[in-house]
């Protein structure tokens, strides 16, 4: 299977500036990423930024990037851009890899792009199973609900699907039903290269801008998105200077030599 991978990479960030080049064992935090997409298997990798510094921290490793307009609303704004600047087909399977997760399972991102080859969708993203009552009404959790074809129905900040009967006997929703599955969605996406050409002329829908998830617009038109499972929760990315003293961390403590 054939895939490209493209890390969108902003330089500002409110609470981490410069977080791109943060040093995660002698390389900034963008290059391991882009390292572990090349472990997946994609057959480019290019980092799509907004800053000449990063640009140059990205090519002082051998790797691919360009350098994308700053005034971007979204990370697939700048997708978009790469793909026309490439010059992709419109078949061209692209994932949307973070530039913040240089922990990122390269075996997910394999996945990613396997469900949007395999299910013909416009987009294909990630979910996995939230077990803990905690997660499923904690509104920085974003949870999923999707057809029996695995196509998403729904994505919220809210507890999704809300179990009616078992919250009016468990008044606190200290525990989930047994029988219910609710899914944590992983901010994972791969997509096919004409939409990304498209989502630039879609408009904001008003569910986007309620829930303040992007991609209820892609829904809100009609665009299918399918859903893969993942075994495992990925590891969080790098929001916060505590975020980042953790990755700083894990890099310290393992052979760098395997990265």
């Amino acid at each position: 299977m054939r895939f490209k991978v493209v890390i969108p990479a902003r330089y500002a960030s409110t609470r981490l500036p410069a977080k791109p080049l943060l040093d995660l064992g002698g390389k900034p935090m963008v290059v391991r990423v882009a390292e572990r997409a090349i472990l997946a298997g994609a057959e480019e990798v290019v980092v799509a930024t907004d800053h000449p510094q990063v640009l140059a921290a990205v090519e002082r490793h051998g790797l691919r990037a360009l350098l994308t307009r700053v005034d971007h609303a979204s990370g697939t704004d700048r997708l978009a851009e790469v793909v026309d600047s490439a010059g992709w087909s419109d078949e061209t399977i692209v994932v949307n890899v973070q530039g913040d997760e240089p922990l990122i399972d390269p075996a997910v991102i394999v996945q990613t792009a396997a469900q949007l080859a395999q299910s013909g969708a416009d987009i294909a993203t990630v979910a996995h199973p939230v077990t803990d009552a905690a997660d499923f009404f904690n509104p920085n959790v974003v949870k999923v609900v999707f057809a029996a074809t695995g196509d998403a129905l729904y994505f919220s900040r809210a507890p999704i699907p809300y179990a009616r009967d078992h919250f009016a006997r468990e008044a606190g929703g200290e525990t989930l039903p047994a029988e219910m599955s609710a899914y944590r969605h992983v901010g994972l996406y791969a997509y096919r290269a004409r939409f990304l050409r498209t989502y630039a002329t879609l408009a904001p829908s008003p569910l986007e801008s309620l829930e303040a998830l992007e991609q209820l617009r892609a829904l809100w038109h009609g665009f299918r998105i399918s859903v893969a499972i993942a075994e495992q929760l990925p590891a969080a990315g790098v929001d916060t200077p505590a975020d980042a003293q953790r990755v700083q961390a894990w890099f310290e403590k393992f052979d760098r030599a395997c990265f």
